[in-house]
This record gives C-alpha cells, structure tokens and sequence, in this order.
C-alpha cells in the first residue's frame, strides 16, 4: 500500500503512544501541526489504516477576575454579627449588595428587621472560590467540577464560560498495525519536478510521490456567478446578438411615466394603493413637457380623434403622484420618447415593484425583460418571430401565443412556453395602440414585450419556489450547474 512520508511519520508517532484510542492532539505533540495531522489521517482513513471516533467535551473557561459578592459581604457581615441593608447599600454598589445577599440567602443566612444575622456559610463561599482559583490558572474539563455549584457560577454572568471541544480520536485497524509491524522506511521525496531537478539529473536521488487518482478527493467550488446572474446574461447577449440596445432607467418616477403615457386610464385598478408603491418622500414629481401632457390629456379624455378615449377629466395632481414603478415599459415610452425616428431597436432588464403577497410564485419585487422593435415594416408576425427566437435560444422548443389584453398594446397576446407537459405562461407582448403613440407622434408600428425573468429563471434551474432564487443556501450555489 502507497503512502506518503507524512502519513508514515504520523502512522508511527500513533503506535509510539501505544493506547487502543489515541488522542489527536497527543499526535501533534509529537512535532506535527494540526493541519498535517488531520490530512495524513484523513487519507489512512480512507485506505482502512486507522479509524477516526469524535467525543463532545465540555470545559469551563474564567470569564472575568473578581471578588465573588457574598465574599465582601460575608466578611463584614462576620465582623459585626449583623448588618442593616442600608449600611451595607452605603458601603458597596447597588449590584453587589443585590447579588451578595441573594446568595447568602441560598447558603441559609437570614434577614429579621431588615439586618442581615450572621450564619457560618464560609464553607459555601469557599468552595465556589476555590474552583475560581484553578480557572485562573487553566480551563477545567466538566468532570473536574462539582455540577451543581458549577451550574451556579455560570448563572453569573460573563463569570465562567462553558466552551464545547470535539475531540478526536484514531485507532488504528489490523491493516495500520500490520504496516507498523512489517516495518515503514521513509525516503526524501518530491512532489513537484523542477527544471532544475531534471536539468541536473538530481531526480534519481528522490522519491516520486505517487498518486492515487481512484482516492476519495474533497470537492473544489470554484468561483461563479448567480445563477440568476448567469440567465440575466445569457439574455442579454440574446438581444445584443439580435441587435437591440439595452437601455435602463430610474425605479422612482411619477404615475405620468409609468400609467399615463401609456394610456392606462387614472381609475384603473393597477393605481391603486394594494396594488402600487407610492411614495411620500418626494410625493411629486413634476411634468416637464407641457406639451407633451397636454397631448396625453387630450387623447385620455377625447381619444384626439382616433378613438373615444376614456371620457373622464384627467387629472395633472394624480399623474404627478411618486411611485416605484410598476413595470420596465416604462422604460420603452420614455426611450420613444427621446427616439422617435426609426428603427428603433431597445431591451431593458430591470426591477419593478407591486403589492405582491409573498408566496411560492409571486414577490412584491422581481424582474422585467422588456423590448421595443420600431420600423415602418414591422408587423404583428415579425412580434411573434422576435418571440419566438428569443425562447427558442432559451432552450424551449415548444412555444405558443393566445390572444390577451392590456390598455397600451392591440393586438395583444401571452407567451406560453411547455415545460413539464403543461402550458406556463411567461409574459405578454402586443403593438403598441396608435392611443400610445399618437402623443409622441409617431406614425410607424412599434411592437412592445413585457417578460417575466424570475418565472423563467424557475423553469430552466428547475425551482418550484421563487424565494428560492433569493435565498442565500450556500449548498445551493455551490451546486447549481452553470448554464
């Protein structure tokens, strides 16, 4: 059987000690660390040299240096036969009068008229004292003390620690002793083949280590990424790769941005407050383009000629409520916005905030994949193309799209992708409403998509429960695959 020059010296110093169980710390005092000596163990372990048994022991520790209370007490209190509790609150503090008498009570001494009578309890005191004196001089295994007198130190606190210890134990098998009986010789050896060793011809003069690539070898976690990280990724360089630009924005905005633009009417269920995060700090934030809300108020309240609108009075207070946004096509208005020339081509991964109840599916914060195509030949098949690639890349081979609604796009569907022979539905995309994009005066198609990354990212790690992609389970992110 192989071994190496360490695990013979240590083979050797446990039958030197000669008991059936040896002490590993008994081992290092043999001149090893303690590092060398549980490695070397560890691998005769393996080889069925030796066995390896752990104890709990328990040992008391000296937390602080002091006078025990009833001691200072006890001394006056022995001098003068009795003593008043107010003379003694004059000659020491409040927490040393308190907790002396407290003992002294428990040792049998009495209080008549509100003076302590003396009573012979030195014995108690002493042997309390006399355990602090051996702590002072090196902690004490459990078995070395008095338990219940032991049990009442520790109450004081931060007087006497109890520390936990694992010991650890070898004994050697009938394989470890045979070797021992049969004789180790220890030569030099070497690990490591330098230039120089070969360039002399010194490696003859060494042993070569040997290795055993069939041994048990601790697993080696390298350095990663989140997994969520990773999906976040391999998403984005999707769209670069399809030619989109990422673009992204504030999480605090006004309602205008984030509703209003979008032709979501301000009685809509979504702005209310179980459904939105508003904001008190600031509560408001002010519409710049007077123009531009003067085109959304028009096209809320009349539909400016293309349709009937909402039929209500728009108002400018509750557009210019503070919120955290609801969703990242917030981000694609506010990039028309500023790009209102074909083609426009934009992606955006982000947080959004709702009034979620927290649960195996749903978080009050999660993430968006969000995307613009703007062209004067795009159409609803392109939309459904673009869709369709994106989760094809992603590994899905079966996707399908049914008819849906939202206020800013028509027409309107969700994105279904198979996954464990059911239909899981993973987002919404649709054009956008001429409603939407009349006020930024835009006359081109603008195809939108709104995606869910945390219900994605469950499917392709195989998760059944959302907070688990936010848990810090370091078993968890050691294993989970890279993607």
């Amino acid at each position: 059987m192989e071994l190496s020059n360490l695990e013979k010296k240590v083979l050797l110093a446990i039958s030197d000690i000669a008991q059936e169980n040896v002490d590993v710390d008994d081992v290092v005092k043999k001149g090893f660390s303690l590092v060398e000596v549980m490695n070397a163990i560890s691998w005769m372990k393996v080889k069925g040299i030796l066995k390896i048994s752990e104890k709990l022991k328990v040992e008391y520790c000296l937390g602080r240096e002091e006078a025990l209370p009833e001691r200072l007490i006890y001394n006056v209190l022995r001098e003068r036969g009795e003593i008043s509790l107010g003379e003694l609150s004059k000659m020491f503090p409040r927490d040393v009068v308190g907790v002396g008498i407290g003992h002294l009570k428990k040792y049998g001494v009495v209080i008549k008229n509100g003076k302590l009578i003396y009573k012979n309890v030195e014995d108690e005191i002493r042997k309390r004292e006399e355990i602090i004196e051996k702590l002072k001089e090196g902690c004490l295994p459990e078995d070395a003390v008095d338990k219940d007198i032991m049990s009442d130190l520790l109450k004081r606190k931060g007087l006497i620690k109890r520390k936990e210890k694992v010991k650890r134990y070898v004994t050697l098998t009938h394989i470890g002793k045979n070797l021992v009986k049969e004789g180790l010789e220890i030569k030099e050896e070497i690990t490591q083949l330098t230039p120089e060793l070969i360039q002399t011809g010194n490696w003859r003069s060494y042993e070569l280590k040997k290795y055993d690539v069939t041994l048990f070898a601790p697993n080696v976690y390298g350095g990663k990424l989140h997994p969520l990280t990773r999906i976040i990724e391999k998403i984005r360089n999707i769209f670069v790769e399809m030619g989109f630009e990422e673009v992204e924005t504030d999480y605090v905005m006004n309602a205008f941005w984030d509703m209003d633009t979008l032709f979501i009417p301000q009685d809509h269920p979504a702005r209310e407050m179980q459904d939105t995060f508003y904001l008190k700090q600031p509560a408001k934030i002010k519409i710049e383009d007077r123009e531009y809300m003067k085109r959304i108020k028009d096209m809320h309240e009349t539909g400016s000629g293309i349709s009937r609108g909402w039929r209500y009075s728009w108002s400018e207070e509750i557009a210019e409520r503070t919120l955290l946004r609801t969703h990242t096509t917030v981000n694609s208005i506010r990039y028309l916005y500023e790009h209102r020339e074909p083609p426009v081509r934009m992606f955006t991964i982000g947080r959004v905030f709702r009034r979620e109840n927290m649960d195996s599916t749903h978080l009050p914060e999660f993430t968006q994949i969000e995307g613009i195509y703007m062209d004067e030949d795009a159409n609803f098949s392109l939309l459904l193309g673009i869709l369709r690639e994106f989760y094809d890349r992603m590994g899905f081979s079966e996707i399908r799209f049914r008819p849906s609604y939202f206020p800013y796009t028509e027409p309107s569907v969700e994105i279904e992708v198979m996954y464990g022979g059911k239909w899981l539905e993973l987002g919404g995309a649709g054009i956008f409403r001429p409603e939407v994009l009349k006020p930024l005066e835009i006359d081109v198609p603008v195809l939108a998509w709104g995606l869910g990354l945390e219900r994605l990212a469950m499917i392709t790690l195989g998760l059944k429960d959302i907070r688990e992609l936010y848990i810090s389970d370091i078993d968890w992110l050691r294993n989970a695959r890279i993607l």
